[in-house]
């Protein structure tokens, strides 16, 4: 077995294998040489701070691949200035690498308007100005929805959100200033359904209940009633209800009387107005109970005896006939220096002050 390993055939076939496998590893070596530009080498150029076209301009002309890589916006460097350089200035890279340039932009990046239709105007200034966006004029559109962000203009336009606009654009918005009051309803019977909703909607109105005679909802049915009526005042934003057929008005007179007696009020004028007055009345303050004095007690006072001066008298005879006789007062002569007392009791006189009397004696 020896034997036939060192054979010369066996030799010859071993040599030229290891010459082979030599000669492939050192062709792959000078390839990859060639390739890659072993042993050449280029210094990255000072760049900075440039503007991106001479900065391109430059990298051209030293063989260098470049790609632009666009920053955030900085206000303080000029836009289309290249702020830095990777690899760094002053490194050597081979011929044909791609240097990587970022570049300040011309302004800022646009950002998505924020959907902030038919919310509180506050709150959607707030999201508006977090964002980026600045408000310019608030123009004021009556709407049944007060204080709401209807619209937002740009450059005159509507925009709808999610539309990109340029960071700190200055925008104009729309907000609701309430409902408009006493509008007259338009009178829309005799027209189509369809024709009917854009009456109603360019009046300021609601297309409310919308009754099909035959119970479709065909638009080219003509309106043969309405509710609240033609002429009525109302405020912005109230329903106007619909009753529709494919007959005209004066055919369904019957229909129309009928919908007249349930939703038309008859005011009876026969009756005289109420009228009412105002009463005035003043408030009543009672005064604090004071307690009724006591009865004051009179002490009687004594009477004096009223003294009269006696007069005499002739008993005179009466005639036969009278079977009545009055009585006589017998006299009696006072002694002198005495002052005489009646005999009988005076009778007692009314509660006065009696007033003494002087007594003459005859």
């Amino acid at each position: 077995m020896l034997k036939s390993l060192f054979n010369w055939k066996v030799l010859l076939n071993l040599v030229v294998a290891i010459g082979v496998f030599v000669g492939l590893v050192w062709l792959t070596f000078r390839w990859l040489e060639y390739h890659t530009n072993h042993g050449q080498e280029i210094p990255v150029p000072n760049i900075v701070n440039k503007s991106v076209h001479d900065a391109v301009k430059i990298l051209d002309d030293t063989g260098l691949e470049y790609e632009v890589d666009s920053a955030n916006y900085d206000p303080k460097y000029r836009p289309f200035q290249v702020l830095q350089v990777y690899p760094a200035p002053g490194s050597r890279v081979k011929d044909g690498r791609t240097v990587t340039l970022k570049v300040n932009p011309r302004t800022w990046a646009p950002i998505a308007v924020p959907n902030v239709i038919n919310k509180y105007s506050g709150l959607a200034f707030q999201r508006l100005d977090q964002v980026g966006l600045k408000i310019g004029d608030t123009i004021y559109e009556p709407s049944i929805q007060k204080d709401a962000l209807l619209r937002i203009l740009y450059k005159g336009n509507a925009v709808n959100p999610g539309t990109r606009l340029p960071r700190f654009s200055t925008i104009d918005v729309v907000v609701g200033s309430g409902p408009m009051r006493n509008i007259s309803i338009p009178n829309v019977v005799g027209l189509t359904v369809k024709e009917a909703r854009a009456v109603i909607t360019k009046s300021m109105f609601e297309v409310g209940l919308v009754e099909h005679e035959d119970g479709s909802k065909d638009e080219s049915d003509i309106i043969y009633y309405q509710d609240p009526a033609s002429g009525d005042v109302r405020d912005q934003g109230m329903q106007i209800d619909l009753w529709a057929s494919k007959r005209t008005p004066a055919e369904l007179r019957a229909k129309v009387d009928q919908l007249n007696s349930i939703y038309r009020m008859k005011v009876d004028t026969s009756l005289p107005p109420v009228r009412y007055e105002e009463v005035h009345s003043e408030p009543s303050y009672d005064a604090p109970a004071v307690p009724a004095p006591a009865p004051r007690r009179e002490t009687p006072k004594p009477e004096v005896p009223k003294t009269e001066t006696p007069k005499t008298q002739t008993s005179t005879s009466k005639p036969a006939g009278q079977s009545t006789e009055k009585p006589k007062t017998s006299t009696t002569t006072p002694a002198a220096g005495n002052t005489a007392k009646p005999a009988a009791a005076t009778t007692q006189q009314p509660a006065q002050k009696p007033k003494a009397k002087k007594v003459v004696v005859e």
